[in-house]
């Protein structure tokens, strides 16, 4: 994560764009006299909604946590897939 100030940003932004598109991570954008701003990605951003997508499901969530610590806890199967 990188932080840059408005100005720069302004003055610097085909290079913001590519940095956050090749690093795979996002930059704040600081403003003196208004919140501050993100850019990410789309990769990113898309990542982070399908994320969000699959935890807004208390259910699903209870399930993906179960899953997680059956992993941690060692409790599974590796498997071959079949070539076909």
């Amino acid at each position: 994560m990188k932080v840059v100030s408005f100005s720069d940003a302004r003055n610097r932004l085909k290079s913001v764009l590519d940095q956050v598109a090749s690093d795979r991570d996002y930059t704040i954008i600081s403003r003196r006299d208004a919140d501050d701003a993100v850019v990410m990605s789309l990769d990113q951003f898309n990542s982070l909604m399908e994320t969000v997508h699959l935890l807004k499901s208390p259910a699903n969530a209870a399930h993906l946590a179960k899953s997680i610590k059956q992993y941690q806890s060692g409790k599974t199967i590796s498997r071959s897939l079949i070539d076909g």
